[in-house]
Formats: C-alpha cells, structure tokens, sequence
C-alpha cells in the first residue's frame, strides 16, 4: 500500500472517529421552544446511497435536536434541483441544496476547478483535497455569497458513458448524442470527448434512452443499477471516469446563522458523518454492484484515457473569474498526495 492510501484511509478513519467522539449522546436541551422546518432536495432515485444517506441524516438530526430540526428530503429533483436549487439556497428559502460543486461555480468561480473532468484517481483523493487551505479558502468565499458549506465529500462514483453500443475512443462518440446534466462542465466535457452532449432533464433521460432520441448517457455503477438503465437497451459502459461524481450540502449562511448554536454542532455533525458513512458504503458495495449490473447483460469496457485526456485539455483553462494558477494549485495538491 502506497503512502497515499495509507494517509487517505487514516484520515478516513480520524475523521470518522472525530465525528463518533463529538457526537456521542449529546442531544439538544435548551430552545425547547424553536422549531424549523428545511426542505432538501437532490436529484438521486430512492434507490441510490446518496438518497438513503440524506434520509438517514435528516432522521439522526430530528432525533438529536428533539425534534427542532425537522429536514424534509425531496429526491428525484420534485423541487428546484441543480442551478435552480442553489438559487433557492442564495435568496434565503429555509432550503438545503444537494448538488455538485461546479453549481457554487457560479458565485465562486474557482470552485469549478475542483470539479474538472479526469482529474481524481480515487474517491480518497478528493476526500483528502476538501481538507487543504486551498479548499477551505473557496468554502470561506462562499460564504461570503450567502452560501454555507455543510460539507463538500458525498461521493456517488466515478462517471462512465452508458451507450447501446461500445466506446473506447473519441472516434466512437462521434455523432452520438449523449444525455447530461443542464451545465457548461458536462455539457463541454462531453463535447470535448467527441460526443453532441444533450442536456435533458433526468425525469426524461431513460424514455429518451429507450426510444433513441439519445444515443445514451453518462453516470455511474450505482445511478445506473438504481435507476435501472441497462432495461432502456443501454448496455454497455465505457469506463471513462471523466467525472468523479460528489455533491456537497448547501444552505442560505443567514438562515444558518439564525439557528441556534447546539443544533448547528448536531447539523454539521450528522452530514459530515453521513458523508463518510456513504463512501465507505460505496467501496465496500462496488464490486457487487457491478457483477448484478453484469448479470443483467451489461458489458464494462475500458477506454483509450490518454486520447481523451488529450481533447479534454482546453477544460483545464481558467474562465472569467477565476484565479490565475487555481488548477495548477489544485493538480499540485493531488500531484503531492501521489508522491
């Protein structure tokens, strides 16, 4: 085991252990009177870890806040998910946005360097980068847009292209239209692998799938045995692993602020908790997952990386309102972790 994977899971297994000790029994006692109420939306199916990891935070913070905080868990964007639910996040809705980080790219544009295609080799990796100061840097900017960072490490896998027929290289994408979240980062990330990337909203992406008005889509092994893709005639699965998929927890720093101090503690607590609990979960079930997606006739290829590498290479230029040096900062920490 190389240094790296000794410190990323020591720091695992500190961080988990930190979190155990501060949470213990400790329970709300005071402010019997306060109650409040969030809604929490993401985009995951019921199904999927993510979606079982909010609703098991959000039971743990009402039991621990004696039911003074009540988190309501929308999945499967049935409210604003995406740009839409930061929105509600920065007007100051008693909202809790789940979502990736190149979302916060908006009103901290250097955030969209943490969220570049092709660039984690592991979910430790990225796990390990949310600790620097460069990160912790961005997350106090953030803040100061009105946007406070819960955490940044729910981690639901490595992306891959899910098609009906095999890709291997970019020539294999050319002219197929492939589905993708609403955003510039997917949208030109799958441009640049070669594909004509088509951004449909999930709630249309399998019956598009199957009826051929896309050619296919990207996500992971746990989005495509929750949802179930490979019954939409996707069956194969270029290991790509353009994107590592995370999501980080956001709400309004006004309506954060406004919440009393001990139940802010058991907030933080819970969905750091969570966020480690999911990761490991996902390690451990990866393997199995796989091997039902194979039983059920999907076929894993792998891909020519370098040639995509190579095309993706315009995405690791900064863009209007980012730090000169932020990609060669962040690729500096990982180069270091590598060592």
């Amino acid at each position: 085991m190389n240094k790296f994977k000794v410190f990323g899971v020591l720091a695992v297994v500190l961080v988990f252990s930190l979190v155990l000790a501060g949470c213990g029994d400790r329970t709300a006692t005071v402010d019997d009177d306060y109650k409040l109420v969030l809604r929490l939306s993401h985009v995951f199916n019921p199904a999927e870890q993510l979606s079982k990891s909010m609703d098991l935070v959000a039971e743990r913070i009402y039991e621990r806040t004696n039911g003074a905080i009540e988190i309501q868990t929308f999945p499967q964007a049935q409210l604003p998910a995406y740009k839409e639910g930061v929105e509600q996040v920065v007007r100051g809705a008693n909202f809790i946005s789940v979502e990736d980080p190149s979302f916060i790219g908006d009103y901290v544009p250097d955030m969209k360097a943490l969220y570049a295609p092709m660039m984690y080799e592991s979910f430790e990796e990225y796990t390990t980068l949310t600790q620097t100061d460069l990160v912790k840097d961005m997350i106090a900017r953030a803040e100061e847009s009105g946007i406070k960072i819960l955490t940044l490490d729910y981690i639901y896998g490595f992306r891959n292209i899910i098609t009906r027929e095999p890709v291997r290289t970019p020539a294999d994408l050319s002219g197929k239209q492939i589905r993708v979240p609403g955003t510039d980062l997917y949208i030109n990330t799958l441009n640049n692998m070669g594909a004509i990337a088509n951004p449909l909203p999930w709630g249309e992406t399998l019956s598009a799938v199957q009826q051929g008005v896309v050619d296919g889509l990207e996500g992971s092994e746990f989005t495509n045995i929750g949802n179930r893709v490979y019954e939409t005639g996707a069956t194969h699965v270029g290991l790509s692993r353009h994107i590592l998929g995370t999501c980080g927890v956001y709400i309004n720093i006004d309506v954060w602020n406004g919440i009393p101090e001990n139940y802010r503690n058991i907030i933080e607590e819970e969905f750091l908790k969570g966020a480690v609990e999911g990761t490991q979960i996902l390690s451990d079930n990866h393997a199995a997952v796989v091997a039902e997606l194979e039983s059920h006739g999907v076929q894993f290829h792998e891909v020519d990386g370098a040639a995509f590498r190579a095309r993706l290479a315009p995405m690791y230029a900064e863009t209007a309102g980012m730090t000169p040096g932020v990609f060669e900062a962040v690729f500096a920490e990982l180069d270091a972790m590598r060592q």
